[in-house]
């Protein structure tokens, strides 16, 4: 089948090259020239693991192009994929400018017949307003589909080509076809293609994302909790985590959930439901809840040292808002990094993928080292902030050498406590008791 995928970020980028990968001949387009040139040279504007040999391959078997001339791309497709930017404007409302300028841009080119395929997160009512579009600029017929995306950053190839389900919204029986005749190579497991009207399509996205940041931030009150009573977080989820009623993800506390899709689709959500008059209490607690985590870990720092960082030098493992990927939208991270750099102090940072675009962000206003034990030297404490696999077993005494003072602030709970008391580190994670001494202790 011939496809056009208008937008190469992330979700375009996925799911063209997979698209390809079953067979499918791909055109992506993209206005950026530099972007498309590159990766017509087989390079990802983008890290994600197992999408660069997809990619090389169906190049090589020219199954994918990429261009920036739109016109070409839609002439022969069958389906025409809208993977475009939906950021949050002012309000907190997804921002549809881009979906409905490339509608109109497509309508005003297309000969024949189309599904037009909404894969941006979107609010309810989409549909309907792209369809509009349609009418009222062409008389060619489309059928305009909702299909959302539910890929996860670091596995996004396993989820697309071995999805749970499949959601596709749409009421065009010839659209149905066309769509069930395209997701049949990744469904042969018998994982279902759900299909429901565009307004449940879209919402079922929204609802999902929202769903799974109130599962984390329960649990992070959970952990808040924990600490107060004297529990331990780690029991108390695999103790909950054992009911198949409530299941074992989205359980791990942290410093609070990023990312390009949990914030803005909670805030869209929340914002939706407030044009029609309705008060979601719980994505606004949702929201309130993890802005809190954020600090969390900033507050156990400021509470060591009695409140004065200023001098002080702190290395910080990971950067992007989880490992596997160098996505630093809403991380965690950067917000600790500036209220660190408010209190006056000096951070050496490091993180196997994410790096770059943070230097992009920030700048020199912190150093970045080249390996995670690098950045330890002559550091008053380390701060864990992405859970990378690189950090979950170091050499503790090479850790204890480079580290001015053993102190470790762990923001995703990657040791165990036993073992942290062994070595003999003051360890303060998250939902579970400090242990070693504090700093007025030592001296």
């Amino acid at each position: 089948m011939k496809i056009a995928i208008i937008g190469t970020g992330y979700v375009g980028l996925v799911t063209g090259i997979c698209l390809s990968e079953t067979g499918n001949n791909v055109t992506c387009v993209d206005i950026n020239k530099q972007k498309v040139k590159m990766m017509q040279q087989g390079q990802l504007p983008i890290y994600e693991p197992g999408l660069e040999p997809l990619l090389h391959r169906n190049i090589i078997q020219e199954r994918i192009l990429f261009t920036d001339d739109l016109a070409s791309a839609i002439e022969d497709a069958k389906v025409i994929f809208l993977a475009l930017p939906t950021p949050p404007g002012e309000n907190g409302s997804a921002d549809l400018s881009y979906v409905l300028g490339a509608a109109k841009d497509i309508a005003k080119l297309i000969t024949s017949y189309k599904v037009v395929v909404t894969k941006s997160t979107v609010p309810v009512g989409t549909a309907e307003k792209v369809k509009a579009i349609f009418e009222q600029y062409t008389d060619v017929e489309v059928a305009v589909v909702s299909n959302p995306e539910f890929l996860r950053e670091g596995v996004a190839v396993e989820d697309f080509m071995k999805p749970d389900r499949v959601v596709i919204g749409t009421t065009d029986e010839k659209a149905r076809k066309i769509m069930t005749e395209l997701y049949a190579p990744y469904v042969r497991q018998g994982n279902p293609i759900i299909f429901m009207d565009e307004k449940s399509s879209e919402l079922t996205k929204y609802a999902a994302n929202s769903f799974l940041a109130t599962k984390i931030s329960f649990m992070n009150e959970i952990a808040n909790l924990c600490e107060l009573v004297g529990a331990d977080v780690d029991m108390v989820r695999l103790g909950i985590g054992s009911d198949e009623r409530i299941g074992k993800r989205f359980l791990f506390p942290g410093i609070g959930y990023g990312g390009s899709c949990f914030p803005k689709d909670v805030k869209a959500l929340a914002k939706s439901a407030e044009d029609n008059q309705y008060d979601f209490k719980i994505l606004n607690s949702v929201m309130e809840v993890n802005a809190i985590q954020k600090k969390i870990l900033i507050d156990k720092v400021k509470k060591y040292y009695g409140g004065n960082l200023k001098g002080r030098q702190f290395a910080i493992w990971g950067l992007a808002f989880k490992p596997e990927t160098d996505d630093i939208r809403e991380a965690p991270a950067l917000y600790i990094i500036d209220e660190l750099l408010k209190e006056g102090a000096n951070i050496v940072a490091y993180d196997p993928e994410a790096m770059n675009n943070v230097m992009y962000m920030i700048g020199d206003k912190i150093s970045y080292a080249n390996d995670h034990y690098e950045a330890l030297t002559g550091a008053d404490a380390l701060l864990i902030l992405t859970e990378w696999s690189a950090f979950r077993n170091p050499d503790f005494d090479l850790v204890e050498t480079l580290l001015k003072n053993k102190v470790i602030f762990d923001g995703r709970n990657l040791y165990d406590l036993a073992r942290m008391i062994d070595k003999g580190f003051y360890y303060n994670s998250i939902g579970r008791q400090a242990i070693g001494k504090t700093l007025q202790e030592v001296i």
